[in-house]
């Protein structure tokens, strides 16, 4: 779902919903009446503007005879707002998507995404959705490519391949979806030809490759055909090991379905 509450006069105006509705007339103003509105500051925060802006597309758009300029989830405005979305992924909609990432990581890891994520056969929008729902939660939207954790709890397990002193921390969790342990580092080195082994804090250090590893891992642990049968329960077990965090992957998934999938 594009909102989970209405935005608008007298609406409940999260944080979250308004960066979205703000999002998406920007993205709609070619369909605008001259003078074509200027690009509202998607900023979250509800203002005279935001509203104007509604009642515009309510009555230039879409047709209405009069607008009370409030928007709610699934109604006719949100679903003639997503129908006038371009197509593709751009960076207005990354940064609907995940509405607490900042603009730097925005434009940090939006070309990275999108060079990356074809090489992995990520390409329908369906699979792009879900893939950055997933991304999305893991990352805390972007903020983090390295576990906070010091990874001294992965030290001496061998079924992560870690068999040397201090593998733990060495091959802590890395990659929008933390890569973790000595084998996987050494999977994905052999994958690349990069030597990961050698310089693990490169998949935390670099965007491109953040962005690549989280793209192998969703390849190469099958996740692509669940996302094609839109199981979010089955890619988050397959990625989680469980349940964590099931209800803000879901919303993550809500927002880039309503920014993708037409």
């Amino acid at each position: 779902m594009c909102i989970s509450r209405s935005v608008g006069h007298s609406g409940k105006n999260d944080f979250v919903d308004v960066k979205v509705v703000q999002t998406l007339i920007n993205l709609n103003r070619s369909r605008f009446s001259p003078p074509v509105p200027k690009k509202l500051e998607a900023d979250g925060l509800i203002g005279a503007k935001t509203v104007e802006a509604i009642q515009r597309f309510e009555t230039q758009v879409m047709g209405l005879a009069e607008s009370d300029g409030i928007v709610a989830p699934g109604d006719a405005t949100i679903q003639a707002l997503g129908a006038g979305l371009p197509a593709g992924l751009s960076a207005d909609k990354l940064a609907a998507i995940m509405p607490h990432a900042t603009a730097k990581n925005v434009a940090r890891y939006f070309q990275p995404l999108v060079d990356a994520m074809p090489k992995y056969e990520i390409g329908t929008d369906l699979r792009m959705a879900h893939f950055l729902a997933q991304i999305g939660h893991e990352s805390g939207s972007l903020r983090f490519s390295e576990e906070l954790a010091s990874g001294e709890a992965y030290e001496g397990r061998t079924d992560l391949g870690n068999t040397k002193p201090g593998d733990g921390k060495r091959f802590k969790g890395r990659g929008l979806i933390q890569l973790t342990g000595r084998a996987n580092y050494q999977s994905y080195t052999s994958a690349t030809g990069i030597d990961y082994i050698k310089n693990p804090a490169l998949l935390s250090t670099d965007a491109a490759a953040a962005v690549d590893v989280a793209c192998w891992f969703w390849k190469t642990r099958g996740l692509n055909p669940l996302a094609d049968a839109d199981d979010v329960r089955a890619v988050t077990k397959r990625i989680n090991g469980g349940f964590n965090g099931l209800d803000d992957r879901i919303s993550f998934l809500g927002r880039a379905k309503c920014m993708l999938i037409r």
